[in-house]
């Protein structure tokens, strides 16, 4: 072949390729609900048994340690393309052929040379993480050990030396949860969340709050279910900065009596018959139109725009919230929505 070719492209029978710039991010349900990931900023080497109700988890780490609650976005990028691209009908596969660029961007992160370097030591402690647990993910309920993503390599690098396509196979525990729709849209701010704790708070409040008026939690089982590893008072300490700092992605977090944290979604109730109900697909649109909003703050302004209007009669309430989004992001003038 002569010099001037271009490479193969890589067989895509065998490969899905990451190519939805726009994916929403989402996250399997297991390790929302479950301590899998380490939240320390040093080299976690510590074996860890979890056993919640009927469930049973031991997370062994590599010798270079376990994975981190910020190695996890690698596995939410991936998450993501693959339910976006089910979303439109796609085909998908267990390895994934993506580009490094586009996954640091997408994960909010930086792209200099030591975020190269960073990305492949998550990726090394992705694959060396080993989970033996009986969670069930679909309607297989077996007991097992995997590693977290069975196999990465570097396809080719750029000029420089640093990576720019790599190939993610994940386990067979992890694809079948995207096979059986076991995720949960993220807010994406979720990538702007530095401290560990704060990101796995947010997940748990993902998981059980939802939409719901609220969901209470005693601190102690908290403890048990973030997996953090600092004493009670301290892992207390943090939450009371966290709730004192009150910049959680969707949610307000509220110290209740009796070691009680409750949690609420970021949304103002209009009482009355006649108020507008959005679907979720118009918040997720939302979402993709004004990136870095609190998509429930934005659905509160609107709703009191509309009681400011009149309450008028809306045939198509989320037409009229998503026009009204787009106004706003360009600084047009509010109308009433029709």
């Amino acid at each position: 072949m002569s010099s001037t070719h271009l490479p193969d492209r890589p067989d895509l029978g065998r490969f899905f390729l990451c190519d939805i710039f726009d994916a929403l991010p989402k996250n399997d349900l297991a390790s929302m609900e479950h301590p899998l990931f380490s939240l320390s900023t040093r080299p976690d080497r510590t074996v860890v048994e979890y056993v919640h109700n009927d469930v049973t988890v031991q997370v062994t780490p590599s010798v270079r340690g376990r994975a981190t609650i910020h190695d996890k976005d690698i596995l939410i990028y991936c998450i993501s393309q693959l339910m976006a691209a089910l979303n439109a009908g796609r085909d998908v596969a267990r390895t994934l052929h993506l580009r490094a660029h586009d996954l640091l961007i997408a994960t909010n992160r930086e792209t200099s040379g030591d975020a190269y370097r960073r990305l492949r030591d998550a990726f090394e402690r992705l694959a060396g993480t080993r989970i033996t647990t009986n969670i069930v993910t679909g309607e297989t309920d077996t007991t097992a050990g995997f590693g977290l993503i069975e196999s990465w390599e570097i396809v080719r690098r750029a000029r420089g030396g640093r990576m720019a396509h790599v190939t993610v196979t994940l386990s067979d525990w992890l694809f079948r949860a995207v096979q059986t729709g076991a995720v949960l849209t993220l807010s994406r701010d979720y990538f702007q969340l530095r401290r560990p704790l704060e990101r796995r708070v947010y997940e748990l409040a993902r998981k059980h709050c939802g939409r719901q008026r609220e969901w209470r939690i005693s601190v102690d089982t908290l403890l048990k279910k973030s997996g953090s590893t600092s004493p009670r008072r301290v892992f207390r300490a943090m939450l009371r900065q966290m709730i004192e700092r009150d910049h959680l992605p969707e949610y307000h977090l509220e110290e209740m009596p009796g070691d009680i944290l409750r949690v609420t979604p970021r949304r103002v109730v209009i009482e009355g018959p006649d108020q507008p109900t959005l679907s979720p697909e118009a918040l997720e649109e939302a979402r993709a139109l004004a990136p870095g909003h609190d998509v429930y703050a934005l659905e509160a302004d609107w709703k009191r725009y509309w009681v400011t209007s009149g309450r008028p009669r809306l045939r198509a309430p989320d037409k009229a919230f998503l026009g009204w989004v787009r106004k706003v992001m360009t600084g047009a003038d509010h109308r009433t929505p029709r």
